[in-house]
């Protein structure tokens, strides 16, 4: 008997692609010239660069016929050349989590408009640990006592689960500094940092709830070596911003096409929502604005302040002015996010 190998996730997203291709497009979309310049898209790293974008594709070219502009796609290596292309008003809409999507807000004239849901329905992710399942680097009880002895692999750090938050809430409280009592350190994306210590190439890495669940879908084999040692408080999902700039009319077209794919039924809806699930298995977005980003910069503000409290400084005047400065930015932050007019 012939056997066939079953269907990958990369062949249902390309069957998807091609019935939304194939599918009628809106009268209004074929009939009028575009309405503007290209809207450029920033897409945060989740695997390589061209995998986000791949993934991507299918919706951004449903957006592009929805607001009736072309949408180019700018799809980055790390988060911090996403932060600089943004720094250049080079991302006119972008998918940010965190601390990004934070500074996109209160620094770059961006906007709120959705946020991800996934089809867990929590209203967040958490933060992880993993290590091999082989002692001795597999227990974070050893981890804590000896860190000097541990490979890490950490996310940048404008990267919430992979840095933010494990500084946070495990290392600084144990008096563990991230960036200096390893052994060594890799950084790079949630993927990156899973291999290195499948692969022996680091004993402990961050991670998150989410990235994992992917991780283990196309690296069963690698999967297997690894094991959770620690996990996080929720942290709320990432947003798509807009630029300030855009008119409320386009802003709302945007949120509308967002908050309304992979709702339909019928063939094109399911197809919506295979492309979904193919973008970190989301279930779609809900309509949000800037207050939705408040959770975030309460974490940034948590870990100024606990950085400011440990380091060591020439004099307590020193140590106050700059305990001063982050309640004073983060009084700034606050008043910005709770603008949530149109």
């Amino acid at each position: 008997m012939r056997r066939f190998a079953p269907f990958s996730a990369a062949w249902f997203r390309a069957a998807a692609l091609a019935l939304l291709a194939a599918l009628p497009l809106a009268a209004s979309a074929q009939a009028n010239a575009p309405d503007g310049p290209p809207v450029r898209f920033g897409i945060l790293p989740l695997g390589g660069a061209f995998e986000s974008r791949s993934d991507w594709d299918p919706l951004l070219a449903e957006l592009s016929r929805a607001i009736n502009r072309p949408v180019s796609v700018l799809s980055v290596n790390s988060y911090e050349a996403l932060a600089q292309a943004i720094q250049r008003d080079e991302v006119d809409m972008a998918f940010l989590s965190g601390k990004m999507a934070l500074d996109a807000v209160t620094q770059r004239r961006m906007k709120v408009v959705a946020q991800v849901v996934r089809h867990d329905g929590l209203p967040g992710y958490r933060a992880l640990l993993l290590s091999r399942k082989a002692p001795p680097f597999n227990s974070l009880k050893n981890l804590l006592e000896q860190p000097d002895r541990w490979r890490l692999a950490r996310g940048e750090k404008l990267s919430v689960s992979g840095f933010i938050v494990p500084q946070l809430q495990l290392f600084l409280p144990n008096h563990i500094a991230m960036e200096t009592r390893f052994r060594s350190e890799i950084v790079g994306t949630h993927q990156a940092t899973a291999l290195a210590v499948a692969n022996n190439e680091a004993d402990v890495a961050t991670n998150n709830t989410a990235d994992f669940e992917r991780f283990k879908t196309r690296f069963p084999a690698e999967t297997e070596r690894l094991q959770v040692i620690w996990e996080s408080d929720l942290i709320p999902h990432a947003q798509i911003v807009v630029r300030r700039e855009y008119t409320p009319e386009l802003r709302k077209r945007v949120q509308a096409f967002l908050t309304g794919y992979g709702r339909a039924k019928g063939p094109r809806g399911d197809a919506e929502r295979v492309v979904l699930k193919s973008l970190h298995d989301l279930a779609g977005f809900v309509a949000a604005d800037n207050s939705s980003l408040q959770p975030a910069a309460r974490l940034a503000y948590q870990l100024a302040k606990q950085n400011a409290m440990t380091a060591q400084w020439v004099n307590d005047a020193a140590r106050e002015a700059r305990l001063q400065r982050i309640e004073s930015s983060y009084a700034e932050q606050v008043s910005v996010l709770k603008d949530v007019s149109p």
